[in-house]
């Protein structure tokens, strides 16, 4: 995509996530298989920002390293005192540069780039100073709120624990993805204070701040709730994880490969699948393997790191690691290890 205007992408990660119950920060924890983290960056990526800076804090060592192949860079946040304190920790690493900056949280593995460019688009079409990301949910409970002015303008955002009964009722909710103008957002957050319930930074606050000095404000409003939405518990880990699943199931099969209970079987990122093949319940395709085309994997089976050729047939429960199989191969139920005698 060619770069329209100057365009920077911060990622916010430097938060423990207290709701997930562990001493691990909430970022590192698994989505499909790797750190949510992973998810956020491989949509926002695509976007070519010319920087792409994620701010660390807790356990920011742990951090980096499960980062170390992304063509990002690191900013440490070295007191979580907020979302708009992470942010402005930013502020001296960006003195060379203007334009758009866009926020996101690390949080949001199932975040699509498509909603990302479109945002952007929009934000820039418009030519406003701030675009905040919002959706509806029937039960907004732990989500910011939009506060509407009398033009069906946002006035800004109050937060959960700051909300009065009247506003907790509201379902439109602040999404926490932003695009706003560089120079706008760190004269805001200077402004920012932390006279709050948490006595934190909000990052909220910069929408206030943008409608009291008369700037545009637009909000760029997805129906797709589920796919902009935190995880911050256990339940909405296995939530993202099944839906990330179900994604890449989708994929497989509009490419020509069959399956029985799509909802049981797990196919990595890593591995491909042939064409006219048939994965039935309970499978397993792990690590970086290859299915060859019209083959059949019976019930339960587990393959990892295997080649597998065309017109194979592997029985029920078969758990195999860094195998070849040869075409037309047929191999029995409850086989460990394939030796090809």
């Amino acid at each position: 995509m060619p770069q329209l205007t100057p365009f920077t992408i911060l990622v916010l990660a430097a938060g423990k996530g207290t709701r997930m119950k562990s001493s691990r920060a909430k970022v590192l924890h698994e989505v499909f298989h790797v750190p949510m983290i992973h998810h956020v960056l491989n949509a926002v990526l695509p976007l070519e920002p010319s920087r792409a800076i994620v701010i660390v804090g807790h356990q920011k060592q742990e951090v980096r390293k499960v980062l170390q192949d992304f063509p990002v860079e690191f900013v440490t946040q070295e007191n979580q005192l907020g979302t708009g304190h992470a942010v402005l920790a930013t502020e001296p690493f960006l003195t060379d540069i203007e334009g758009v900056v866009m926020i996101v949280c690390g949080d949001t593995p199932l975040i699509r780039s498509s909603t990302l460019q479109e945002m952007r688009r929009r934000h820039l079409d418009s030519q406003a100073t701030l675009t905040l990301m919002t959706t509806i949910l029937d039960n907004p409970t732990n989500y910011g709120r939009i506060i509407e002015n009398g033009n069906d303008g946002v006035a800004g955002i109050v937060e959960e624990k700051d909300a009065s009964p009247e506003q907790k009722a509201i379902k439109e909710i602040n999404a926490g993805i932003y695009c706003v103008d560089k120079k706008f957002l760190f004269q805001a957050l200077h402004q920012v204070g932390t006279n709050n319930s948490q006595g934190e930074m909000y990052l909220t606050d910069i929408v206030a701040l943008a409608v009291t000095a008369g700037h545009c404000v637009e909000r760029f409003f997805t129906s797709a709730a589920q796919d902009v939405l935190g995880v911050n518990s256990r339940v909405e880990l296995a939530a993202a994880h099944m839906e990330i699943q179900k994604r890449r199931n989708i994929g497989l099969m509009q490419q020509g490969v069959s399956m029985h209970n799509p909802e049981t079987v797990i196919v990595s990122a890593e591995s491909t699948i042939g064409r006219d093949s048939l994965l039935t319940a309970g499978v397993q395709i792990l690590g970086s393997s290859r299915i060859g085309e019209s083959c059949r994997i019976e019930p339960g089976v587990i393959l990892k790191d295997c080649a597998v050729g065309d017109n194979v047939v592997i029985g029920p429960y078969c758990c195999m690691e860094g195998c070849t199989i040869p075409n037309g191969t047929v191999v029995g139920p409850y086989c460990r290890e394939y030796t090809g005698n």
